[in-house]
């Protein structure tokens, strides 16, 4: 038995979770601090230790953390071999229209998912918009919104992969369902950020056939990852499925390994052109944030574990039965307040699932809204690094910026309500 009752624990729990990201503690620190502090109040020694030894031996979680650490050092690795560079250069002489580009500029640099990323298209943005005339708070809304607008589709979005670990949900079903949002957020993005804003004619000429060439080079190895991922081994799935193979192939499959794979290709594509040397391809492997991350997403499942032996689902299970609590609540309101307070759609995800698991089986449409409500209340968060970062890089203020946000975001919210309810 544990100190106190397990709906005290889990309280205590949440509040201990949000103070440490206020106090910008290490998010992989912060998930592992907490779930062995939820351990401690609602579990004896004997259970904990077997949570943790499951949560270390499990396959599933063992691929998606080592995938995790694989889109780090991609994304490390991208940024000092100068690639990303190249990459926005060549986009932006491809397109002629600034609108455009600056609208495509930060969601390109989101393929490299890192924390306060934003930071790295605003002066890009910057640069686009200045010929645009436009206020810092809509420079501001454009680098932010827009950076954001490509990670819900993402396959290799490190919370994407964990949504899909944790619910046992395939990828490329939960991105289906994300698919008409992400449409809305550009569509809503680029009406709000470019109404009545007209676009200069004089546009540098370059070479489109060098520059696409440039830009199909460089973007090959995150292009093949999501291929790998989104096509080559959901079809190999379907078709071990359709001779209806039992084999230990599918089996990995089914626990993330394709995943896995999937960046380990993109990793040695991404050294294969860049041919970084031998200081410049083990600097990454120096920043501590790679194995914050990692170190994350072993947290979030340590906390799935013991929140479920704590037995914490059946107490929100039994809630829901007695009407107390209506599921699409659990769904939307808990995920997007636990987005928005602790900055981090990881540890929204990892919580949110830990407290609906075991209330329902996760089907695609149940893993997506869990998935886009965590997302878009962390998106208008005050603890997100990106807002913060880009608000104070175009000296504008978050009420400013809220003025665009806020809309943007109850729209897509409302789509992502509509696609569930629909579909």
């Amino acid at each position: 038995m544990g100190l106190v009752e397990p709906a005290v624990a889990i309280i205590i729990a949440l509040a201990f979770l949000v103070v440490l990201l206020y106090k910008r503690v290490n998010l992989g620190l912060t998930l592992n601090l907490t779930a062995l502090l939820l351990a401690s109040l609602s579990l004896d020694w004997q259970k904990t230790l077997l949570a943790i030894y499951e949560t270390s031996t499990d396959f599933r979680t063992i691929s998606i953390v080592l995938a995790t650490f694989g889109i780090m050092l991609m994304s490390q690795l991208y940024n000092e071999t100068k690639i990303i560079g190249d990459l926005s250069k060549s986009l932006s002489r491809l397109i002629k229209n600034p609108k455009i580009v600056a609208s495509m500029l930060p969601a390109v640099i989101g393929f490299l998912p890192v924390a306060g990323g934003a930071l790295m298209s605003a002066p890009l943005v910057n640069s686009e918009t200045e010929r645009l005339e436009l206020k810092p708070e809509k420079k501001a809304f454009i680098n932010l919104w827009f950076r954001h607008t490509i990670f819900p589709v993402y396959p290799i979005s490190q919370v994407l992969i964990l949504t899909a670990g944790l619910t046992g949900i395939a990828i490329p079903l939960i991105i289906l369902r994300q698919i008409p949002v992400v449409i809305v957020m550009i569509i809503v993005g680029y009406l709000i950020g470019f109404w009545k804003v007209s676009s200069p004619k004089n546009r540098e000429k370059s070479d489109f056939n060098s520059q696409m060439k440039r830009f199909l080079i460089v973007f090959s190895p995150i292009l093949t990852t999501i291929l790998v991922v989104v096509g080559f081994f959901p079809i190999l799935r379907m078709a071990f499925d359709a001779a209806s193979l039992d084999t230990a192939a599918l089996e990995l499959f089914k626990q993330g390994f394709d995943i896995l794979v999937a960046i380990f290709i993109g990793l040695l594509i991404l050294l294969f052109i860049s041919r970084p040397s031998f200081k410049v391809f083990s600097k990454p492997f120096q920043n501590p944030g790679i194995y914050g991350v990692t170190f994350a997403a072993f947290g979030a499942f340590l906390l799935r574990n013991i929140t479920v032996a704590s037995g914490i689902p059946e107490i929100f299970g039994n809630l829901v039965t007695a009407g107390g609590i209506n599921i699409i609540l659990l769904l939307t309101v808990v995920p997007a307040a636990l987005g928005f307070l602790t900055g981090s759609p990881l540890g929204g995800v990892s919580i949110s699932y830990s407290i609906i698991a075991g209330i329902l089986t996760f089907s695609p449409k149940t893993a997506a809204l869990l998935y886009i409500s965590t997302y878009l209340g962390y998106l208008v968060g005050p603890t997100h690094l990106c807002f913060i970062f880009t608000v104070d890089y175009f000296k504008s203020t978050l009420g400013n910026v809220y003025k665009y946000m806020i809309p943007s975001v109850l729209v897509s919210f409302a789509t992502a309500l509509a696609i569930y309810s629909i579909f």
